[in-house]
């Protein structure tokens, strides 16, 4: 039994460490926020794929990248980068908008 539980924790290590170095390589996507408008605002994906968003808000205030199909949101302090995994997607436009800003700031990812 002591055996079984070893290979078992050591398997289960396994998944956990290699999920881990998966999403480290995942393709980064870089976003800026300035003056409370994103660049790029149209963000192309490969579908199916999972991608990492890296948000840079070069703006003195903070705001939050926001979508809701999928449900994201994350807040990016002013003068910081962010991380957001992006699940994989299905083809199609997927708006996203600055919460603080939505007037200003707005824009598609786009997975084909």
């Amino acid at each position: 039994m002591a055996i079984i539980r070893c290979l078992s924790l050591a398997l289960g290590l396994g998944v956990l460490f290699g999920q881990l170095a998966v999403a480290e390589d995942l393709p980064e996507i870089a976003i800026t926020l300035k003056d409370h408008k994103f660049s790029p605002s149209e963000v192309v994906v490969p579908t199916g794929k999972q991608v990492m968003l890296v948000v840079t808000n070069l703006d003195a205030t903070p705001d939050e990248f926001e979508m809701h199909l999928p449900a994201l949101e994350k807040v990016v302090p002013a003068g910081s980068t962010v991380k957001i995994r992006m699940r994989p997607l299905g083809v199609g436009s997927f708006p996203f908008f600055a919460d603080f800003h939505p007037d200003t700031g707005k824009g598609v990812i786009i997975s084909k």
